[in-house]
C-alpha cells in the first residue's frame, strides 16, 4: 500500500496490464524491458517488483509453448481465477450484461474507444484504461474492484501459481493489502460443463405424476457477444 500516491502510474499499470495477457512470443521478448519499466517509475514497493521479476524469469524458463500451456490452465478453465471481472460478480446472469455496459460508458467518457478483442472487464483492458488516467483517479478506480481482485488473488495463491504477485500490486495500487482469503472450491471442469441427460425415462425423470411441477433445464445464450466496442488506450 502507498503511503503516498506515486507521480506516475502510466507505465507500471501497463506492464501489469501486459504480463496478465496471453504469453505470446512477443510478450516473452519484452519481459525484460517491463521489469526495467517499473523499476525506473518506481511506483512498486522493490520487494514486488522482485516477485515479478522472479514471474518473468520464470515465464522465460517455461518457453512459449508451456508458458501458454500454463496461462489457459490458470486463467480459461476455472473460474475463480477468470480475468473476466463481473464474472466473479454476476456469473453469466442478465445482471452482466448493464454492469458491462456501463464500465464501456466510462471508459467513452473519459474520451476513449474501445477496441479490444476482448470484454471491458476483462483485467487487462480495466488495467490498460487505468493507465490512460491520472494517478489518483487510477487508484480510486481499481479501489472500486479490491474485493473481486483479493479473491482472484486467493484462487491464485491457491493454486500456487507465480502470477499472484501481478494481482498483489495491482491490489497495492488500488490502495488495499493483499491477503489470501477462504474461496469455495473450483468444480469439476467436467461437472461444470457437462450437458444436461435427456429424456432418460419419464417414470423417473420429471412426468412421473400429472400435475406436479415438471423440471425444466434451460441453456442461457450468452448475449454479450457484440460487446465488440470499446476503449483503446
Amino acid at each position: 500500500m502507498f503511503k503516498t500516491t506515486p507521480q506516475s502510474l502510466r507505465y507500471t499499470l501497463r506492464v501489469l496490464s501486459r504480463l496478465l495477457g496471453y504469453p505470446d512470443a512477443q510478450l516473452l521478448g519484452e519481459l525484460s524491458a517491463m521489469v526495467d519499466a517499473l523499476r525506473m517509475e518506481q511506483a512498486l514497493p522493490r520487494s514486488r517488483v522482485d516477485e515479478i521479476e522472479q514471474l518473468c524469469t520464470h515465464l522465460t524458463a517455461l518457453g512459449e509453448w508451456e508458458a501458454q500451456a500454463r496461462y489457459v490452465d490458470i486463467f480459461d478453465r476455472g473460474h475463480k481465477t477468470s480475468l473476466h471481472l463481473f464474472e466473479h460478480v454476476h456469473g453469466d446472469s442478465r445482471d452482466r450484461g448493464p454492469a458491462l455496459v456501463d464500465l464501456q460508458q466510462t471508459y467513452e467518457k473519459a474520451g476513449l474507444m474501445f477496441e479490444a478483442d476482448e470484454l471491458p472487464d476483462h483485467l487487462p483492458v480495466v488495467l490498460e484504461f487505468a493507465s490512460t488516467q491520472p494517478p489518483n483517479l487510477a487508484e480510486d478506480f481499481l479501489a472500486e474492484m479490491v474485493e473481486i481482485l483479493n479473491a482472484i488473488f486467493s484462487a491464485l495463491v491457491k493454486k500456487d501459481s507465480p502470477y499472484a504477485c501481478v494481482i498483489a500490486a495491482v491490489l497495492e495500487i488500488g490502495g488495499a493489502k493483499a491477503h489470501a482469503v477462504e474461496i469455495d472450491p473450483e468444480p469439476d471442469m467436467d461437472e461444470a460443463w457437462s450437458e444436461p441427460e435427456a429424456f432418460i425415462g419419464c417414470s423417473t425423470h420429471g412426468q412421473a405424476k400429472p400435475g406436479e411441477a415438471q423440471p425444466m433445464n434451460f441453456v442461457r445464450k450468452s448475449d454479450l457477444t457484440n460487446q465488440h466496442k470499446g476503449a483503446s488506450a
